[in-house]
């Protein structure tokens, strides 16, 4: 074994000339990090690996003098071996570390939206994002992020955000309920249940709405109208009758609109008497309550015994 270790010490030594020769007139053909230089060449051909072969070959003075063949071979082969798995090595670290970075940039993003989105309940209307729907969305959630989506495709950004506001009517009914009923009894599980319908009905309507909106998507009013006011003595009778349909198009969809909107808001409204209605409801009363009313009328009681101890004791 020492003899063989004495051979690779003088093997890998010898390689040190020719391969530092080789660095110098192309870094990446003897170190294999990402962007070799030549003092990468010079550090590591000139004093690193003569280095390790010097303290191998002191180690191996201790058998006595006698290299082998089998070890003088593999000396003259270890750099040419070692650069291609250290550079295999070092690739397989960076995808590890960029992988975790990515995993912890991502886990911090999701963070971070989260804390958005809590704020944003907090502060008022949270906002929908149909690309990022929130953490730990349910389906009804998930199906609100759909309609928005949809409506956002028509360009009717004014009917998405309708949207935003029943979502939060939404979680914020939820939240109630969640702490008014647990989650094994019957009333909250029939609650929720008929939220679910009334907030699924909202949804259906909110997709008749981008289907309407879709209709006239390419049609603009305000053309029509500017036609219709400035060119009115110069249009051709057809002209005039296809611009006027248009704009009855138009206005016939806006009132359509107008009629689901107000049955959303409806929704909404009874949304809100259901929080309002939740937070009224007391599913049980502290104990500390009803120690101090139980005393209240045992002091009323001593009070009352009291008044008729004393006239008995006037008689």
């Amino acid at each position: 074994m020492l003899g063989f270790l004495q051979g690779f010490a003088y093997g890998l030594f010898v390689t040190c000339l020719p391969w530092c020769l080789v660095g110098l007139a192309n870094p990446r053909l003897a170190v294999p990090t990402d962007n070799p230089n030549r003092f990468q060449v010079l550090f590591r051909y000139c004093l690193l690996v003569p280095f390790i072969s010097m303290v191998l070959w002191l180690t191996s003075l201790w058998g006595g003098f006698g290299p082998s063949l089998s070890g003088w071979l593999a000396g003259l082969v270890a750099v040419a071996v070692a650069l291609p798995v250290e550079r295999g090595w070092r690739r397989w670290r960076s995808r590890r570390h960029q992988r975790r970075l990515q995993e912890r940039l991502a886990a911090e993003a999701e963070r971070q939206r989260a804390d958005r989105e809590r704020a944003a309940r907090e502060a008022g209307v949270a906002e929908l994002d149909p690309a990022r729907p929130p953490v730990g969305a349910d389906e009804l959630t998930l199906a609100l992020c759909r309609v928005k989506q949809q409506l956002l495709d028509v360009r009717r950004g004014d009917l998405a955000s309708q949207v935003d506001r029943f979502y939060t009517r939404y979680t914020h009914v939820m939240e109630l309920l969640a702490a008014r009923f647990d989650k094994s009894e019957l009333a909250f599980e029939r609650s929720r249940s008929l939220i679910t319908e009334v907030c699924l009905g909202a949804v259906d309507t909110f997709t008749s709405m981008a289907a309407q909106a879709r209709g006239v998507m390419g049609l603009d009013d305000a053309y029509v109208r500017r036609r219709l006011t400035q060119e009115g003595s110069q249009l051709s009778v057809e002209e005039r009758i296809a611009l006027k349909r248009r704009l009855e198009l138009i206005e016939e969809t806006d009132r359509r609109l107008r009629r689901l909107v107000a049955r959303n808001e409806s929704a909404l409204t009874l949304l809100d008497d259901t929080a309002v209605a939740l937070a009224r409801v007391e599913t049980g009363r502290p104990q500390a309550s009803l120690a101090t009313d139980r005393a209240l009328e045992e002091l009323r009681r001593f009070i009352e015994g009291a008044e008729r101890y004393s006239r008995s004791e006037r008689r």
